[in-house]
């Protein structure tokens, strides 16, 4: 299978299926005349990715998630700390976000939005300092 056909089965960008080979997360057979062949287990790995990526684990998670799968030693436990430290910073993002959001309702509470000149948003974004 072609890199074109590979990205499609896989869902992904063709640039993205190319990224993943330049780093060395997948490493398909090249053909004599230079093409690159997919095969079932190169489609797996493309396939593992998108859903990792979709998970939001970061490309170095990704690695280390597909090195864990490929290894039939590995301790379930592992998989499961990586998880839970995504998780972590999943939490943290969503506290972040949540701050935001906290500070522009604020804000948006502040500012009488009618015809007058006088705005708090813009009043607090001009501050340089977080309110």
């Amino acid at each position: 299978m072609n890199i074109g056909q590979a990205a499609a089965e896989a869902g992904l960008p063709v640039k993205t299926v190319r990224y993943y080979e330049e780093i060395g997360l997948v490493s398909p057979k090249r053909r004599d005349n230079g093409y690159r062949h997919y095969s079932a287990p190169d489609l797996h790995k493309l396939a593992f990715l998108q859903r990792a990526r979709g998970l939001g684990f970061s490309i170095d998670d990704c690695r280390t998630l597909l090195s864990l799968y490929e290894d039939k030693k590995r301790a379930s436990a592992d998989v499961k700390n990586l998880a839970n430290g995504h998780i972590a910073e999943i939490d943290q993002k969503i506290a972040e976000l949540q701050t935001l959001r906290n500070t522009l309702s604020h804000l948006i509470s502040s500012c009488h939005g009618d015809d007058r000149a006088d705005c708090p948003i813009l009043d607090d974004l001009a501050s340089g300092h977080q309110t």
